[in-house]
Parts: structure tokens; sequence; C-alpha cells
């Protein structure tokens, strides 16, 4: 495979800092990616050039700014395949396309005593939105388990699956462990039950290629900043008939055809779904990073990336005591490992020091870091931009964290 790392390195400028010292070698992708010149300077465009209020405006700027922003709109879709644009809803990312589904879907579709499925791998921000339904209308969460490896069992899956089963919300893959999900055979599990799938695609959609109607979920969901974009935008993919069968989450403008105090009807879609000026920046961000993306190809990416994955695991495995977590055969490029009981907060504070940025903690997956009778651990994420040299300087650093502690 040939790629010139050294050439992607120079899209971001981030990456040519020196942390306390040393070289940054920034191993945190899973929490958020950098950003390349491309984004950045699309995203200025807009200040600099065409900023303006989008939809509804009749002068030149608004109109520029409306086909910049219905445009990223467009890529969004090309780029997971979805059928038709007007099924991409804008949100602020992941977080809150799943509060928007656990609201709107919630208050159209569920009753007491109606059951969700989750699984012991999801983070947070799919557990709570349909705890919080629990609690409000009276609907049971099931949790899919997973074995040692990390890895879901699906037998346990058929037996959750029931005529009580009104959705399946499940990662495409996990923050934490990196395991790779069968979402595929999940998804037709449930639909020969007739049941509705949302896919949680925070951290796929960087490095695998997503085609939602090959998948045939009902939703999908992502961000932008972990896919090299900006913050505080994502999307929410669903299929038309759900989501015109669904009550708007926010109510404003935009989402509204018409107004009185007698009344008000919705707008078609998307704009039923997306209440108040939106982050127009933001989209058009996010679209000149799927155009990054795709410049340099998701299977580029992901054979790179497994690459990495796979040198750093062998490196890591000469760590004395280091012990891994998630190992399941299916993996993106995440590694969660604790050393010799070494507090992972001692650890990434050390190789901080060091240069060396990774991510500590519980990663907003406490359920799953009670499975394992763990308070956390240490994972390393890798991105486009990592190199096989970064990670002999993090083995290195580990190597002599564990001294300190010895």
């Amino acid at each position: 495979m040939s790629i010139d790392i050294e050439s992607i390195r120079k899209d971001f400028p981030i990456l040519e800092q020196t942390v306390h010292g040393k070289p940054l070698a920034y191993f945190d992708n899973a929490a958020t990616t950098q950003k390349p010149t491309q984004v950045i300077d699309a995203i200025s465009e807009v200040y600099t050039t065409y900023n303006s209020n989008i939809h509804r405006g009749v002068h030149h700027l608004s109109n520029v700014c409306t086909q910049a922003y219905e445009d990223a709109r467009v890529k969004v879709q090309k780029f997971i395949n979805a059928g038709n644009s007007h099924e991409v809803i804008f949100t602020r990312g992941t977080t809150e396309a799943i509060n928007l589904l656990a609201t709107s879907f919630g208050e159209s579709f569920l009753k007491k005593g109606d059951e969700i499925i989750v699984s012991q791998l999801e983070h947070h921000s799919n557990i709570v939105p349909w705890q919080l339904l629990e609690k409000s209308k009276g609907i049971v969460i099931k949790v899919i388990p997973i074995n040692e490896n990390g890895e879901l069992i699906l037998e346990e899956y058929d037996k959750l699956l029931s005529e009580k089963t009104k959705l399946v919300a499940v990662a495409h893959i996990s923050n934490a462990l990196g395991t790779i999900n069968p979402i595929k055979t999940i998804i037709d599990k449930a639909h020969a039950l007739s049941v509705p799938v949302m896919i949680d695609g925070a951290q796929a959609v960087q490095h695998v290629a997503v085609d939602v109607q090959a998948l045939d979920c009902d939703f999908y969901v992502f961000s932008g900043h972990k896919l090299y974009g900006p913050t505080g935008i994502g999307a929410l993919f669903g299929k038309e008939e759900w989501l015109n069968k669904m009550e708007p989450y926010h109510g404003g403008g935009e989402m509204i055809k018409t107004v009185s105090f007698s009344g008000t009807t919705f707008n078609e879609l998307p704009f039923k779904f997306e209440a108040g000026t939106p982050d127009y920046s933001g989209a058009i961000g996010l679209g000149a990073a799927i155009d990054y993306v795709q410049n340099i190809g998701l299977d580029v990416i992901a054979a790179y990336e497994h690459e990495l994955l796979e040198y750093a695991t062998e490196q890591l495995k000469q760590v004395p005591n280091i012990k891994f977590y998630g190992t399941a055969k299916e993996k993106a490029s995440v590694i969660s490992f604790m050393v010799n009981n070494i507090h992972p907060f001692d650890m990434g504070t050390l190789l901080d020091k060091m240069g060396l940025a990774v991510r500590t903690g519980h990663h907003c997956a406490q359920p799953l870091m009670e499975h394992y009778q763990i308070p956390g651990t240490v994972r390393a994420s890798f991105a486009i931009y990592n190199t096989k040299e970064e990670i002999d300087r993090l083995v290195e650093g580990i190597k002599r964290v564990s001294l300190l502690f010895a």
C-alpha cells in the first residue's frame, strides 16, 4: 500500500508543535481528530466571503451561503449513501442526534412497557437518553451482554428480541474497546420482527465505508469532529417514512410552514427537525472534511490504520504486565490497556510529559468498566496522520512509566 504520510501530516498544522519540549504525538483520535487546513480554510471562507443567515434571504450572500449549506447536506447523503438528501438532518453531533431520536421517536411511538435494546458496549450518549424515557414513560431497557473479548453475544441478543421490542440502538464501533459490531446481522434479526434499528456511527464513519441503504438501518448518527471536521456539527440519517411520522424535537423558526396563535403546521423534511439558525459554517466544514477523507480514500485509510493497530498491538505486548481490554477479532484502530495496576490517570499524566497524548478514564462507558471491574483504561486511538515512529515513542514511554512504579 502506497500512502504519503508526511504529506498528509503537513495538512495538520497542530501536529507541528511541541508539548513539554517534546514533539506532539497525538493518540486521542477517538475523542476528537485534528483538523486539516482544508477544513479550517473552508470555515474561514464562510466568515470572510459569504457569511449570511441561510434560507429565506433574497440577497446574494444568503443565497450563496444557503447553497453551500445544502451542498454539504448532499455530501453527507452521498458519503453514507442515503437515498435522499432530505433524510439527512444536521445536528450538533451524535449526542444530540440520539437525544432527538429518543425524544421524537419516544413521543411518537413508545408507551409504558415497551422495550429498547442497547448493548453493554454503549457510550453514555446511547444509554442516558433512553434512561430518561425509562423514567418519563416507563419503557424498559434491555442490554446485550459481551464476552471477555469485548464482543456482543448474539445468542443473548436473540433472546432479548420480542414483540415488546420497539427499537434496537447499538454502536457500530465501540469507542472504548474498538470492537466492530456485526451490525448487519443485528439489523436483519431486528427487521425479522419489524423492529427499527438505530446505529451509533460516531466511531465508524472515519474508519470504514458506511452504506445505510445496504445496511438497511432505519437511523444512523455520527459527529463531524471525529471525522476531521469541526465540533458542534453532526448528522442523523433517518428513513423518510420514520421521519415523516415523528414529532419535531425543537420548536422555533425554520421548522414551521405556518404559525398562528390558533396552531402551527410543520415544515417538510429535513427542515422539520432543524429549528433556528443552524451551524451552517460547521456543516460546510463537515462537507470539507468529507471531501478530505474521500480524496485519500476510506479504503486506504482503513488499511493504513489497521496496519498501525497491528504494529502497536505487537509492540505493546513487549511491555511487562500489560493487560489489553477489547481483543475482538474485528477491531478498529483503538487499543485500551492497563499496566501492572498503575492507575490510568497516573499513566496518562506521565505520558503527557513526554509529548504523548492518550485518553484515560472510563471513556463515557462506565457500565463497560464495571463489567471488567476496573476504574478505567489507558486508550490509544490512531488516525491517518499517526506513524509507527510515534508508536515506538509511546511504547518506550509506557515502559519508562512502568519502571517508575516498579
